[in-house]
């Protein structure tokens, strides 16, 4: 189905807030990203694309047609730091310097061999608060044993790609994770394991740190198993789970999440400063289906308390169609 003005219309947000159009068109936009100035870009990863957006008069609406400012098949994950745009593809991550009408100068690939794909190629990238470039890179399948140590973790790299390391591991496929605007605590929402059913695996939100790991593939959720693995060499399933971080809270099965981003404060009400919003895609193998909204996740001193729905309505027809499937999400 269509997204049209009357179906965007209908979508129902928190009193106070409404939906509007910033742009259309645009296909199947995927990472947003938005500069100090406000420029907006967006990848678009079967255009193998990254598309530039300007409100200059600050009305709402993109002042014209998208300008593409970048080419590179399998775009995916953005980033600004320094003054400079990051974009990364399966195995590669370029720079490019920003310039003054919001255009890129000529990219550099800084790193040339991520990780394979296979089933999660979704590559996602986000600046810490230490200046370190944090790459999400996801598992090559729904549950098994890795040959490559970096897949299924998040790894932490120089802003040059000169240097890397694996941050956490046991992560299937974090697309969306971020810093909270206080404690400068990282969460992440992983993807759950798919075919144990309607109601499992849920999908994880999780506190993640340095050197932890986080169950997948073979403990999910608060300690549970998957009956679909087994460890190799000389761990079985209790010493994993032991060396396992367990989620802080989990969200309903295959839902799909995708960007998150925590509110630092400004336009919302206060008692929104420090919540984090994420997208929820939806799934494609759950009867009823899940997901297709964007949640906020109520922070209280740091720490997630419950997740409530911010923006729905993109399912119809009693959940048997979309009109779209919610994928990038940018504040400033």
């Amino acid at each position: 189905m269509n997204a049209t003005p009357d179906r965007i219309a209908a979508l129902k947000v928190p009193q106070g807030f409404k939906v509007s159009v910033f742009a259309s068109g645009l296909k199947n936009a995927r990472v947003l990203v938005v500069a100090p100035d406000g420029t907006v870009y967006l990848s678009r990863r079967d255009q193998g694309d990254v598309l530039m957006l300007k409100d200059a008069d600050g009305d709402g609406r993109a002042d014209g047609p998208p300008v593409k400012v970048a080419s590179r098949p399998g775009a995916h994950g953005l980033a600004i730091h320094d003054g400079k745009l990051y974009l990364v593809t399966v195995k590669e991550i370029f720079v490019a310097p920003i310039q003054p009408d919001g255009t890129l100068g000529a990219p550099e690939m800084i790193v040339g061999d991520l990780p394979d794909a296979g089933q999660h190629g979704n590559r996602t990238i986000a600046f810490g608060p230490d200046n370190m470039l944090y790459i999400s890179v996801g598992s090559t399948c729904n549950a098994c044993n890795e040959s490559n140590p970096e897949n299924a973790t998040l790894l932490r790299a120089s802003a040059d790609g000169k240097s890397r390391t694996i941050f956490a591991t046991g992560l299937r496929n974090t697309i969306g994770f971020g810093w909270h605007p206080t404690t400068g605590e990282l969460w992440g929402m992983d993807h759950g394991i798919d075919f144990l059913g309607d109601e499992v695996q849920p999908e994880e939100l999780n506190k993640i740190e340095a050197g932890k790991q986080y169950g997948w593939p073979h403990v999910w959720g608060a300690g549970d198993f998957n009956p679909q693995s087994t460890p190799v060499g000389d761990i079985g399933k209790l010493q994993w789970k032991a060396l396992s971080t367990p989620m802080v809270m989990g969200y309903t099965a295959h839902a799909a999440p995708m960007q998150m981003v925590f509110y630092p404060g400004g336009s919302f009400p206060p008692e929104y400063t420090g919540d984090a919003f994420v997208t929820m895609r939806g799934s494609w193998n759950r009867n009823p289906a899940s997901g297709y909204e964007i949640v906020r996740v109520r922070f209280s001193n740091g720490t997630p308390q419950r997740f409530e729905p911010f923006v729905t309505g993109f399912l119809t027809d009693g959940g048997k169609k979309h009109i779209a499937r919610p994928m990038g999400l940018a504040v400033r």
